[in-house]
């Protein structure tokens, strides 16, 4: 019905309406054709994702319903089932049973890096950093660095670490060797700081360094300390790539049982790969939508990957990051099609620009055609993997160009995560966490698992 209005009044609504909404059908059932022009455009500026109030997306956690730490058995969590608006529930080795049979499974497979480094001044005082992201090359790169790196970084006791001096902290590593890493203040800003790391021996890699010297961060919700059995269990057991400041939770119950029955019954895999960031934790304080930041996030996929996903008609992401990587995947394709000789630069995605952008609302491309124009602009650049920053904003209002679905934890309230599964599912988002709550599933990143399929 809009495409049907906006070719009756193109004037008016292209002008007026397209820089400031996304057609998602679902919201637009209600508008009748007696609706004057003006009614219609009222409704859709209102479903603009930027006028969102984060208070809607809100449902009471009882501190006690946020699994502090995983069951025994990864594969023995509940697994919640929303198919087409009906719910009910199993357990997660049984996966393989509930799938469409026709299912593609998208995995993340970056890895949790020992990012919180420790250090103490001589005079006693303790400064904690959290390594960040590399300041000046992408994710995979920077763990590869050898002798040192600059970083930015959020840091603890900031107040005790004058701009030059610079901090020296010996480690000793299990098999007894000595490593000495010193980090200086480059730049300070308002929450993020730029750090130079170096460290001897120089020939360690980076992603080595923070593995031998470095602390695990797991969630500040969990608050406790770091265990030794988060090592393994804060690990997907398919991580590969280090990078990622926070697991990608929703594969944390897979094992390989639940991959063999998987594959057993013929069901496709893609393995992708989006470094976690400290901003997925990252609370919304605005009002509106509008007024938060979203957090940017590297992502790494090669043509092999995209040639996979290019063939399926049922992709269902393992976890929020997966079906960020997949949707950015789509506007990315999008864009080289459109602009084929963009930059790596022009391909990554910011923040409203999918909703913004009427060149990219005006276009009318399938999900295999944007794939197929992505790869195509890879060839021409000679590049076999993907590797681009995402800023995307998935909330209400937006329309998916690949995900058929979701599997994935309970997230928190007011979260972007929380407007992710709203613009899935729809108003059904509620009675889904109420069922989860009326039916004792634990809560976040150690909780229990749902399937989505709206």
């Amino acid at each position: 019905m809009v495409r049907r209005l906006l070719a009756q009044k193109p004037s008016v609504l292209k002008a007026e309406i397209l820089p400031t909404y996304s057609p998602n059908a679902r919201y637009f059932d209600c508008l009748k054709n007696a609706w004057t022009y003006a009614a219609v455009a009222a409704i859709l500026q209102a479903m603009h994702p930027k006028q969102l109030q984060i208070a809607h997306f809100t449902y009471p956690l009882p501190p006690q319903r946020i699994a502090q730490f995983p069951l025994a058995e990864r594969h023995d969590a509940k697994l919640l089932l929303y198919k087409k608006g009906q719910l009910s529930h199993s357990v997660f080795n049984q996966l393989h049973v509930h799938l469409p049979e026709d299912a593609c499974l998208v995995y993340n497979n970056s890895k949790v890096i020992e990012a919180r480094l420790l250090f103490q001044k001589p005079s006693g005082g303790k400064v904690e950093i959290f390594m960040l992201e590399p300041a000046h090359a992408d994710v995979a790169a920077g763990m590869q660095a050898t002798a040192g790196i600059d970083c930015w970084c959020i840091v603890g006791g900031l107040a005790k670490w004058k701009g030059n001096d610079t901090l020296t902290q010996t480690f000793t590593t299990p098999t007894g060797d000595a490593i000495e890493l010193r980090a200086r203040l480059l730049q300070r800003g308002s929450d993020v700081h730029l750090v130079r790391f170096d460290w001897d021996p120089p020939e360690l890699c980076f992603a080595e360094l923070l593995h031998a010297v470095g602390h695990l961060p797991i969630p500040p919700y969990l608050q406790r300390a770091a265990q030794a059995s988060d090592a393994e269990r804060y690990q997907t057991v398919y991580a590969q790539s280090w990078g990622s400041v926070a697991a990608p939770t929703a594969g944390l119950h897979f094992t390989p049982t639940v991959l063999q029955n998987l594959k057993d019954a013929n069901f496709g895999q893609v393995w992708v790969t989006l470094h976690v960031g400290a901003g997925t934790f990252k609370p919304v304080k605005a009002t509106h939508i509008a007024d938060h930041s979203m957090h940017a996030e590297y992502i790494d996929v090669s043509v092999q990957a995209l040639a996979q996903l290019a063939t399926q008609t049922c992709v269902i992401p393992v976890g929020t990051t997966s079906m960020r990587t997949l949707e950015s995947l789509y506007w990315m394709g999008l864009k080289a099609h459109q602009r084929p000789n963009a930059t790596m630069q022009q391909l990554c995605i910011t923040q409203w620009e999918i909703y913004d952008d009427a060149a990219l609302l005006n276009a009318e491309l399938s999900a295999a055609d944007a794939l197929h124009a992505l790869m195509e602009w890879m060839k021409r650049e000679n590049f076999d993997r993907l590797v681009c920053k995402t800023q995307i904003m998935i909330a209400p209002g937006y329309v998916f160009k690949i995900c058929k679905g979701l599997i994935t934890n309970f997230h928190q309230p007011q979260s972007t995560l929380l407007l992710l599964i709203a613009a899935l599912l729809g108003p059904s988002w509620k009675a889904v966490y109420d069922y989860a709550l009326q039916n004792d599933f634990r809560f976040l990143s150690y909780g229990d698992s749902s399937l989505l399929l709206p």
